[in-house]
């Protein structure tokens, strides 16, 4: 089933443009031209981490969130239900798919911002793999977690107006090109209590960014880890698979 989802990913040209283009080209413009307040360091060294936070939110969240509505709205979903496939295997099956997805996009912003842009990791103290791969995983199931509670509750035109929107305005406030603290204080306060500011906080750290040194990662862990556990546990009780 995750190879059937992945060749139907392939399918789905307007996916892969939000998914792998988008970021690429956040990534390469704005650290070229180098107009926003990234703070500390090279632009490149903050926005690739966010760079790699809205790829997960393009996939986690946007990708799976308006295909499995649109799959709830024409009924696919309900004859997958009465095929030998359970809906937890179901399930499984499009977050692996989700996940190598953002290994994919993952390697190609690391790849452009190495080869393009000249990035190398720990600018600003010791890079994690562990950490990075933390975040990566407790981003992933906590956008996904909200992307089928959208899918599950509202109607497939509803999803996907509201997914777009959630992320532009992630684009904007979750921390991903601009740092929060930069944001006016209500806003700022807001979006930090938002799940892409504790990611990008947690994959700067990950990949030793100057704008992460020294910062506190208990709270963006704990944050993060209730969205997730909230964002599954709202959609798990409250998914309509037909």
């Amino acid at each position: 089933m995750t190879g059937m989802e992945l060749r139907l990913v392939l399918r789905r040209g307007e996916n892969l443009f939000a998914t792998i283009v988008i970021p690429t080209l956040v990534l390469v413009l704005f650290s070229s031209i180098s107009i926003l307040p990234t703070g500390a360091g090279r632009p490149v060294d903050f926005l690739l981490p966010g760079a790699i936070a809205l790829g997960i939110v393009a996939t986690s969240l946007v990708s799976l969130g308006i295909t499995t509505a649109y799959d709830r709205s024409y009924g696919v979903l309900k004859r997958l239900g009465g095929s030998p496939l359970s809906r937890a295997e179901l399930v499984a099956a499009r977050l692996l798919t989700v996940l190598v997805v953002e290994l994919v996009q993952i390697a190609l912003l690391v790849a452009t911002a190495i080869v393009v842009l000249g990035w190398r990791a720990g600018a600003g103290g010791a890079s994690s793999p562990v950490l990075f791969a933390a975040a990566v995983l407790l981003g992933t199931v906590a956008f996904a977690g909200l992307g089928l509670l959208l899918a599950g509750t509202l109607r497939a035109e509803t999803v996907l107006a509201v997914a777009n929107v959630l992320f532009l305005g992630f684009l904007v406030v979750g921390g991903i090109i601009v740092p929060i603290d930069r944001l006016p204080g209500p806003l700022a306060a807001i979006a930090a209590a938002l799940p892409a500011a504790p990611l990008s906080e947690l994959l700067r750290a990950s990949l030793g960014s100057a704008a992460a040194a020294g910062a506190d990662l208990v709270s963006p862990v704990v944050l993060l880890a209730v969205w997730a556990a909230a964002a599954v546990g709202l959609a798990a009780a409250t998914f309509r698979w037909e």
